[in-house]
């Protein structure tokens, strides 16, 4: 709870908490327009979006230092502390088996949630040590993974910690070197803040419609987490369906992939346009695109591959087909 005591609550902090709440809900509408086909660039990626998701991500999880130390500063109040604890880590919990179900090859196995669930029973006693001490060790988890990385942090079992190469292949991934830094420093804004800014903050009740619809979604943050991906999704995917969008973006990247290799392989352009077009066609008729992308084909599917690619070959280099008489 965003709260002073027992009793006054602070609005602009759910407000902020909305706000941050709305702009990953925006972030998430474009990567999903992207994933499925509607967007020509790859929100994942650009550096653009990812400096946006990273700003949400720390506006977000700062917001979690300053919600604990707003409720639980004066002394831990155990039952609403678990109750809010167990939400999330049920729906930390949800969000594995949901994409693992979903996107079985890059399942959300220590995203948001979880991450919010072990910071909040990881930042308990800072909400007591020094602020000094907070600081100090705020630090300590923020700076680290700008110098130190390890191919051992590739590893599923130990990406949690940060400190990776080549990050994992997974949806959401949020490590605690350096985000649980970042929630101290929530904690440590909110004790410094006490006595001079947060009674003046208690003050501001802001009354405009958009204000207070950012305040509803604050206070009820994780039910807006859980529920707008599915939502987003239900609107989503059967528009891609129905408009054909992830198919087209599907073809185009084995396009650009088969061109690129062929190109490399010493293949003029022209004729690696005639074979990846050939290719192409030749998925479509079979319907091999899902065995394809999963890797996992059937002796029949592997051999009308295999077809393909000598029928496909050999529009290009003609002599594959009928090769001179010895």
């Amino acid at each position: 709870m965003a709260e002073i005591g027992k009793r006054v609550r602070l609005t602009v902090i759910d407000i902020a908490r909305g706000v941050a709440l709305f702009a990953m809900a925006v972030y998430h509408l474009f990567w999903d327009l992207w994933y499925f086909g509607f967007l020509p660039f790859d929100v994942g990626s650009d550096p653009r979006w990812v400096f946006f998701a990273r700003s949400i991500l720390a506006s977000f999880v700062f917001l979690v230092g300053v919600g604990l130390a707003l409720g639980h500063g004066e002394g831990i109040r155990w039952k609403s502390f678990w109750r809010r604890w167990f939400f999330a880590l049920g729906g930390a919990v949800a969000i594995t088996i949901a994409t693992l179900i979903a996107f079985p090859d890059s399942f959300v196995y220590f995203g948001v949630l979880h991450a919010i669930a072990l910071f909040m029973l990881m930042g308990l006693p800072f909400l007591f040590l020094p602020v000094p001490v907070v600081a100090l060790v705020a630090l300590v988890f923020i700076l680290p993974p700008f110098f130190v990385s390890n191919v051992l942090f590739d590893e599923k079992i130990f990406s949690w910690l940060g400190f990776w190469v080549v990050p994992p292949v997974t949806n959401d991934l949020v490590p605690v070197f350096p985000w649980f830094g970042v929630v101290l420093l929530g904690i440590l804004a909110t004790r410094l803040g006490k006595t001079a800014l947060l009674p003046k903050l208690a003050t501001i009740q802001p009354t405009g419609k958009v204000p207070r619809a950012f305040a509803f979604v604050g206070r009820w943050s994780l039910p807006f987490y859980l529920i707008h991906q599915p939502v987003l999704l239900a609107v989503i995917v059967p528009l891609s369906m129905l408009l054909g969008t992830q198919d087209a973006l599907r073809e185009q990247d084995f396009l650009r992939s088969c061109q690129s290799t062929c190109e490399t392989a010493g293949t003029s352009a022209a004729m690696c346009t005639t074979y990846c077009q050939c290719g192409l066609e030749g998925l479509d008729a079979d319907e091999l695109w899902d065995a394809v992308y999963s890797g996992v084909l059937t002796p029949e599917q592997q051999t009308k591959l295999d077809e393909n690619n000598r029928q496909c070959s050999a529009l290009i280099y003609p002599e594959l087909l009928n090769p001179p008489a010895q």
